[in-house]
């Protein structure tokens, strides 16, 4: 500049403006270009920062979430930080949600989809318990549903709930099905994930799957069907023994099964569904109605009902399946 070049290119040149330069030239000297490093007064040091962090973990506070921290500490005379500004510094510390010595919580994953395009595909099963006439004492009912027919393909009674009476009662089972690839779904408790029970499903050739923790709509086709037995107006309130749970629990599958119209297999009975009966039922049902129309067609309007059962179905279904049957059934 002291030979004459202007200051303007000069700023050109070391990729400044003028009036940065002006501001130099005044003894103004600190760099306000945008992404340069600024002096915020108002912010926290990294002192205090590890402050909050210590307090927020400290066996005090480890519990409590911001709002509380800084309410507890005004009243002890100390200001560290506003309740947003100590959420900003734990939320970067990864402290937000878990700051205790505790176990983390986990999340568990949907169990898979399963679809039934036949009987003997995939089963579901639990165990309930039954009220006794002593107080505090208890009987438990396994019942096994395939959730293709609704037929509860095997059911036990015991005064135990544990993996080896399951064990016995899918060992009797081997007798009357092939259980070579059925998928069979159930809840987390121990009697269904025992190793004895695994170890038999895995001989087996069975695929097991698992409800999510507390979660009681991943495992609906057995849930309902034990609704069923306690809400039918002959349940007892309480059983006096084992062999009186016996005789009325099988009476009422029997019923279940071969006598009882099921809404949602189209009012057949789950035996007959799970035979293939039912598509020669729903055949003369609709050959009735064909007929009705002929002598009486001033009686229908619009098509004739079709009966029929759905050809699949889903236990746990994704969200894009259900998605898939809502646009069908418009």
């Amino acid at each position: 500049m002291d030979s004459g070049a202007r200051k303007i290119k000069c700023c050109e040149v070391i990729g400044i403006s003028l009036r940065t330069l002006e501001r130099w030239e005044k003894g103004e000297a600190w760099d306000r270009r945008k992404g340069a490093e600024k002096s915020v007064p108002r912010k926290l040091s990294e002192e205090e920062k590890a402050a909050i962090v210590s307090i927020s973990c400290s066996k005090e506070y480890q519990d409590c979430n911001p709002y509380e921290i800084v309410a507890i500490l005004a009243e002890k005379g100390t200001y560290l930080a506003s309740e947003s500004t100590m959420y900003r510094v734990l939320r970067a510390m990864n402290m937000l949600h878990h700051r205790s010595n505790c176990r983390v919580g986990t999340s568990s994953s949907r169990p898979p989809e399963l679809v039934a395009t036949g009987p003997n595909q995939v089963w579901s099963w639990d165990i309930t318990y039954l009220k006794t006439s002593v107080a505090g004492m208890f009987l438990y009912a396994y019942a096994i549903i395939d959730i293709f027919s609704r037929k509860i393909v095997g059911w036990k009674i015991s005064d135990v709930e544990n993996a080896d009476e399951a064990v016995s009662l899918f060992r009797r089972l081997t007798a009357i099905y092939d259980l070579s690839g059925v998928r069979l779904h159930s809840d987390n408790g121990n009697p269904m994930k025992g190793a004895t029970m695994l170890m038999l499903l895995y001989h087996l050739g069975i695929v097991p799957s698992f409800s999510r923790p507390r979660v009681s709509d991943d495992n609906p086709f057995i849930e309902s069907f034990f609704k069923t037995v306690k809400y039918s107006a002959g349940y007892p309130k309480c059983f006096s023994d084992i062999a009186h749970a016996r005789d009325w629990f099988g009476d009422f599958v029997n019923w279940y099964n071969t006598e009882h119209r099921h809404s949602q297999i189209g009012y057949v009975t789950p035996q007959q569904r799970h035979d293939g009966s039912a598509d020669l039922i729903f055949s003369l049902r609709n050959q009735t109605y064909v007929l009705a129309k002929e002598r009486h067609p001033e009686r229908f309007c619009g098509r004739l009902k079709q009966w029929s059962a759905p050809q699949e179905v889903y236990l746990n279904p994704t969200p894009e399946t259900k998605n898939k049957a809502i646009s069908s059934a418009a």
